[in-house]
């Protein structure tokens, strides 16, 4: 159930991205809260702000803030003509009280309408696709790693957090990519497109991507059933990239630390996505350099998904200097609560998928259309 309280704004701790952070004092005593200015407006000291903080109390790791749903004695200035300040009508989180209304990158309104009317085609790009959030900056690192003139764009999916802005990750690789397209119900990206189809011809074509990493915003949502966690959609991803001419390669959750034993190994995430929900192949890498017995769990849960029994290749990818660029990484490396050194297995294995993405680029750089 939605928990709702009022409060009031006592200062302003940080700004990333589309996101600020606030001291709220309520009734239960102070509290941290985070507010999406393009939906609610810019926050001051002295705001009185209508807040949900459902996930504050729940815990959440990714997700325990306060929400600002209001500043009702300052409401934001209504664009003109009904649509966003770019003449768009996408609307996002559609039906839901703080529904985001934004330019597509394809609609009428839209600089490039004309490019993605025409677009069909990926011409090979390469899409690395991840189940988790924390394997985007490793990717990246790891596809700079060789080739730092690389232009590498991020399609964000819906399965997290709907608001790009609430990325602290994607707001430290602002400079670092050559943008984000926010797909489905995501909001808040460079570009926003409909669906990962869209978002994948956005990315190589109107951003001119060498390669494109898709996965799920932060906080994903998941049961412990194999069924249950939004992650899976990966293997749709891997679809939309190999239907478009595209090259899908796939970042393995694997880990030597994650103490439940269906995510030691291979994930039976990743399992699940590229074995039930991917329909064609994809490129499965795995870094040369694992803990032994943590490398014979890999092999035997990749025994079904690789060719001739299954439809995907496994790569093997060397492994050497990408210690140093992970410890490196422009932005804190972290999944389920650990860090490089905590899981470095999982680290390792997404550096690796961007690694040899970048070996399949021919010309880095040069732009499409």
């Amino acid at each position: 159930m939605v928990r709702w309280r009022s409060g009031t704004v006592t200062g302003i701790r940080r700004r990333w991205r589309d996101a600020v952070e606030l001291d709220v004092a309520i009734d239960d005593g102070p509290t941290r809260a985070l507010a999406y200015p393009r939906l609610v407006g810019e926050p001051e000291p002295g705001d009185r702000v209508l807040l949900n903080i459902g996930a504050l109390l729940m815990g959440l790791g990714t997700g325990g803030y306060a929400l600002v749903v209001a500043i009702p004695d300052r409401l934001p200035v209504d664009p003109p003509g009904g649509t966003d300040r770019d003449g768009g009508h996408l609307v996002k989180a559609r039906y839901t009280p703080l529904q985001a209304i934004v330019c597509g990158v394809d609609e009428e309104a839209s600089p490039h309408r004309r490019v993605l009317a025409e677009a069909e085609d990926l011409a090979g790009m390469p899409v690395v696709t991840a189940d988790l959030h924390s394997a985007l900056p490793a990717i990246v690192v790891g596809a700079l790693a060789d080739r730092p003139g690389l232009r590498i764009a991020y399609v964000m999916t819906d399965g997290g957090a709907l608001p790009a802005g609430f990325s602290r990750t994607l707001a430290g690789l602002s400079a670092t990519l050559v943008g984000t397209v926010t797909v489905g119900q995501c909001f808040g990206g460079d570009l926003e497109a409909t669906t990962t189809h869209s978002g994948l011809l956005a990315a190589r074509h109107v951003l001119h991507a060498d390669v494109t990493v898709v996965c799920q915003g932060p906080g994903n949502l998941g049961t412990g059933t194999r069924w249950g966690f939004s992650g899976v959609a990966v293997g749709e991803a891997v679809n939309a990239a190999a239907v478009l001419g595209g090259r899908p390669i796939g970042a393995l959750r694997i880990s030597a630390a994650d103490p439940r034993p269906r995510h030691r190994g291979v994930s039976h995430h990743s399992v699940t996505a590229y074995g039930r929900v991917a329909l064609t192949p994809a490129d499965l890498v795995v870094p040369t350099e694992l803990p032994a017995q943590i490398a014979a769990e890999v092999d035997a849960a990749l025994a079904g998904l690789a060719a001739p029994m299954g439809r995907h290749r496994v790569v093997r990818v060397a492994t050497d200097g990408l210690d140093a660029a992970l410890r490196a990484s422009p932005v804190p490396l972290r999944t389920m609560g650990r860090d490089l050194a905590g899981d470095h297995a999982y680290f390792m294995a997404c550096a690796a998928a961007g690694r040899y993405a970048a070996t399949l680029v021919d010309r880095p750089g040069t732009p499409e259309g």
